[in-house]
C-alpha cells in the first residue's frame, strides 16, 4: 500500500509530502482543486508516459515519489529478477521530469526503464476512474474477470503456449508449401542449370590448369626453337659446352696429384659436368618428346570457352564458386523431392497441436463455466443492496475459434427489472447502474487479485442516498482485507464512511493558483462533509446531518 505520497513542482502543485493509510480513505474537495492532478501524479509513478508541460510553470524540474509497503504481499521475487534491492516494508518509486522534456525512472534509487516501472506498478496500484467503465464494451475484460474468478492462469499459460506452438507450425506448413509451388515452378530450370554445371565436370583448379596447358600450346613452335638450340648448344658436337666441360674436368683430374691446391676446384668441376649432362640429357628429352596437338588446343579452347561462359551466366569468376553453386542447386532439388515427405510430416505436426489446443481449450471452458455461474450469483448479491432490486445478471459464455485466449466468447448481460430482456450491460445500464456493476465486479475480483492498493475515482457518479452509502460499505469492506482502498467522491454519504479523510483544495498566491491537500480532522470532517451536504453556505441542519453520518458510519 502507499504509505507516503511526495510531490514537487507537478501542474498546480508546489510541494505535497502527505501520509496514507490502510483501509478505506476518502478524497474530498470542489471540482478544479486538484484531485486529478494528484491522480495524475500517481500514474506517472505507475510508468504513464510523461510531458514537460506538467511542470509548474517557472520550475525546472519535477519530482513525484511514493513508498509502499509490500511486506504482505510476496513481491520479493520481482525485484531478485531485475537486481533492484528490496526492502518490503519501504518500496521507493520516483519519477524525475525536466523542463528539457527528460524524464527518469527508479524503483528503491536503482535508475529502471519506464516499462519496468510499469510493470510493477501495475502490481501496486489499480485506479479505476470513470472512462474505465467503458471496459465493459470489451470481451477481453470481460473475459479476464472470468479467468480471475475461474483461477485458471496456469491452465491458460499451457494452453497459450500450445497455441503459439500451433501457430508456428501453421506458419511452416503454409511456408514449406509455398515453398513446394514456388520450387516446384522454378524445378525444370533448375534440374537445367545443374546439368549444365554437371556436364561441365567441374574441379578445383582446372580453370587455372587449363589456361597453363593453352599458354603452352599456344607457342609450341616458340618452346620447340628454344629446346632445340639449348640442345645444340649444350650436347651437338664436339663443340658442345657438355663435351668441353668433360674434357676440362679430365685435364684437372690428371693434375690434381701433383698440384692439391687445384683438387678443390677438379671436384667442382666434375659436379658441373655431372650436373650440365643431367640438364643437357632432360633438354633433350623435352626436345624429343614435345609435340604440339591442335586438336587437344581446340579442346581446351573449348572448355575454357564452357567454363567463363558459366562464371558469366551465374556471375561468379571462378570454379569454386561454380561448384559452390553446383552443389546448392542439387541440395534444392534433393529438398524438392523429398519435400512432400517433410510436408505431411509438418501437416501431421500442426494436426496434432490443433488436437492439443482443442483439448486444452475444453478443459479451459469447463473452469469458465463454473466461474461464471460463481459470478452471476455473487453479482446479485452485491447489485441488489446496491438498489437495483430486481436485477438480472448472466455470464454469457459461447464458442469461438481458437485464439490467443481460448475458445470462450464472455458477455455479461444485464437487466435492472424483470419487463426489459438481458442484453449487453454496456448497452442497457445507466450510467449509475454501470458504475454499481463495476464496483460488484472490482469488489469481487479484489478477493481472488492481491492487489495492494485500489483508487476509485468517483465512482459514484449518478447514485445518491442509500445506494452511495451500500457502495461505501462496499469499499470499506474492500479496505478490511489487508487492502488499501482510496475513493474520490462528492457523495457525503460515502465521504462519511472513510476511516481517513483527505481534502484537496486551491488558494491564490503571487506564485499563481496551487493545490494543497490536507488531512482532516474530526471537527474538519464535520465541515467538509456538512459543505457536501448544504453547499458553500454550511446550514446547522448541515452540520447535525454530517455528524449524523460520522456516528453511523462508526457504528458499522
Amino acid at each position: 500500500m502507499i504509505k507516503q505520497l511526495y510531490i514537487k513542482n507537478f501542474t498546480l502543485i508546489d510541494t505535497l509530502d502527505m501520509t496514507f493509510q490502510p483501509g478505506f480513505s476518502v478524497i474530498t474537495g470542489e471540482t478544479g482543486a486538484g484531485k486529478s492532478i494528484i491522480l495524475g501524479a500517481i500514474a506517472l509513478l505507475l510508468g504513464q508516459r510523461a510531458d514537460s508541460k506538467a511542470i509548474k510553470s517557472g520550475a525546472d524540474r519535477c519530482i513525484i515519489e511514493a513508498h509502499f509497503d509490500l511486506s504482505r504481499y510476496s513481491m520479493e521475487d520481482f525485484f531478485t529478477e531485475h537486481e533492484i534491492d528490496y526492502d518490503a516494508t519501504d518500496c521507493i518509486l520516483r519519477r524525475e521530469l525536466t523542463a528539457s522534456g527528460k524524464s527518469r525512472a527508479f524503483i528503491n534509487d536503482t535508475p529502471v526503464q519506464l516499462s519496468l516501472m510499469r510493470q510493477l506498478g501495475q502490481q501496486l496500484v489499480d485506479i479505476h476512474s470513470q472512462h474505465q467503465n467503458l471496459l465493459l464494451q470489451e470481451e477481453d475484460f470481460q473475459l479476464n474477470v472470468v479467468d480471475i474468478i475461474a483461477n485458471d492462469q496456469k491452465q491458460l499459460e499451457q494452453y497459450r503456449q500450445l497455441y503459439q506452438e500451433y501457430l508456428s507450425a501453421k506458419k511452416a506448413v503454409k511456408e514449406m508449401q509455398e515453398a513446394i509451388d514456388k520450387a516446384n515452378d522454378n524445378q525444370d530450370f533448375l534440374r537445367f542449370q545443374l546439368s549444365e554445371l554437371k556436364d561441365a565436370d567441374l574441379s578445383e583448379g582446372i580453370q587455372e590448369e587449363l589456361e597453363q596447358e593453352r599458354e603452352t600450346l599456344s607457342h609450341a613452335e616458340d618452346i620447340k626453337s628454344g629446346l632445340f638450340a639449348a640442345d645444340q648448344l649444350l650436347s651437338r658436337g664436339e663443340g658442345g659446352i657438355v663435351e668441353r666441360l668433360k674434357e676440362a674436368s679430365k685435364t684437372l683430374d690428371a693434375i690434381k696429384k701433383v698440384f692439391p691446391d687445384i683438387l678443390d676446384v677438379a671436384e667442382r668441376t666434375e659436379s658441373c659436368y655431372i650436373e650440365l649432362k643431367d640438364i643437357a640429357g632432360e633438354i633433350s628429352s623435352c626436345a624429343e618428346d614435345f609435340d604440339f596437338d591442335p586438336q587437344r588446343l581446340e579442346i581446351i579452347h573449348n572448355k575454357l570457352d564452357q567454363i567463363y561462359s558459366l562464371e558469366k551466366k551465374h556471375h561468379v569468376d571462378s570454379v569454386e564458386q561454380l561448384i559452390a553453386i553446383r552443389d546448392e542447386l542439387a541440395r534444392q532439388l534433393d529438398r524438392i523431392d523429398n519435400s512432400e515427405d517433410e510436408l505431411k510430416n509438418l501437416q501431421a505436426k500442426e494436426t496434432a497441436l490443433l488436437n492439443l489446443c482443442n483439448e486444452t481449450a475444453g478443459k479451459l471452458s469447463q473452469l469458465r463455466e463454473k466461474a461464471a455461474r460463481k459470478i452471476e450469483k455473487e453479482m446479485l448479491k452485491r447489485l441488489v443492496p446496491l438498489g437495483i432490486p430486481h436485477v438480472r445478471f448472466e455470464v454469457q459464455q459461447a464458442p469461438k475459434e481458437l485464439s490467443h485466449d481460448g475458445a470462450d466468447r464472455i458477455t455479461f448481460l444485464f437487466s435492472a427489472n424483470t419487463s426489459t430482456p438481458l442484453l449487453p450491460v454496456s448497452e442497457v445500464a445507466s450510467g449509475g447502474e454501470i458504475a454499481r456493476v463495476m464496483l460488484s465486479l472490482k469488489a469481487m475480483i479484489s478477493g481472488a487479485v492481491k492487489l495492494p492498493t485500489i483508487i476509485f475515482d468517483e465512482i459514484d457518479t449518478g447514485v445518491s442516498g442509500k445506494t452511495a452509502e451500500m457502495m461505501a460499505k462496499i469499499m470499506q469492506e474492500m479496505g478490511a482485507s489487508d487492502r488499501q482502498v482510496i475513493s474520490i467522491t462528492h457523495l457525503p454519504q460515502i465521504a462519511a464512511l472513510g476511516t481517513t479523510h483527505y481534502k484537496v483544495y486551491k488558494e491564490e498566491s503571487q506564485q499563481g493558483t496551487i493545490s494543497h491537500m490536507q488531512l482532516l480532522q474530526e471537527e474538519e470532517r464535520v465541515q467538509e462533509i456538512a459543505q457536501m451536504l448544504s453547499g458553500s453556505n454550511v446550514t446547522e441542519a448541515a452540520v447535525v446531518h454530517a455528524k449524523e453520518l460520522l456516528k453511523q458510519s462508526k457504528k458499522i
